[in-house]
């Protein structure tokens, strides 16, 4: 991965700068928060964007796999603010966006850790949106469904053909969505931010047949 990483931080350009960071743990993040303030001065953006997930109901799921993953999902969240909250009051103030899910909103079977951790990000971005308010930062959750990516590879268009927009969602429309967040959306903090093609939507009721 860190070769992929340093690849992109090329095809960015000048820029742009690749540092490893394993979100759980501590030191990575005084470095990185370390090395953006060296290059671009105080923080004034934070993006929570790692996620992990594993399979399994409850009651079969391994305790040391629901523990892998609140530790990345949702103690990672709460570290990347924990360390880049001084920096960002630094800057004056700014924007957190954490990255929960529609499994922050819903229940879905066989992924306990995954839904637990989801819902975690989404009531931690609320505590920090209050905590944070007074120093200027905005906290938000953006709540994804179907995206393609590399952890929804066995998810088809077939299988979101039901949803009101009847197809897989791209990275490129979370990203819209987050920068809208980051620059235009400045009376906006605590909120929850659905990017799922109406997936979590209530199934359509037809009240009136079609004449």
């Amino acid at each position: 991965l860190d070769d992929e990483g340093e690849a992109v931080a090329a095809d960015l350009g000048d820029s742009a700068r690749y540092l490893h960071l394993d979100v759980t743990n501590d030191d990575d993040w005084v470095a990185a928060v370390e090395l953006a303030e060296q290059e671009y001065g105080p923080i004034n953006l934070l993006v929570n964007n790692a996620g992990v997930v594993s399979f399994g109901p409850v009651g079969e799921l391994p305790p040391d796999d629901f523990r892998r993953v609140v530790d990345i999902n949702l103690t990672g969240t709460y570290l990347g603010m924990y360390y880049s909250v001084p920096s960002i009051r630094r800057a004056g103030g700014g924007v957190i966006i954490n990255i929960s899910s529609t499994a922050g909103l819903v229940g879905y079977a066989m992924v306990p850790a995954y839904v637990a951790s989801k819902w975690g990000v989404r009531g931690l971005t609320k505590t920090a949106a209050l905590d944070l308010a007074r120093d200027n930062i905005r906290v938000m959750s953006i709540h994804p469904g179907a995206i393609r990516s590399a952890m929804t590879a066995e998810i088809t268009d077939e299988v979101t053909a039901a949803n009101p927009i009847p197809r897989m969602g791209e990275p490129e429309e979370v990203t819209k969505l987050l920068m809208f967040l980051a620059a235009d959306a400045t009376f906006s903090t605590g909120s929850e931010w659905i990017a799922d093609g109406g997936e979590v939507l209530p199934p359509v009721v037809e009240l009136f047949e079609e004449n």
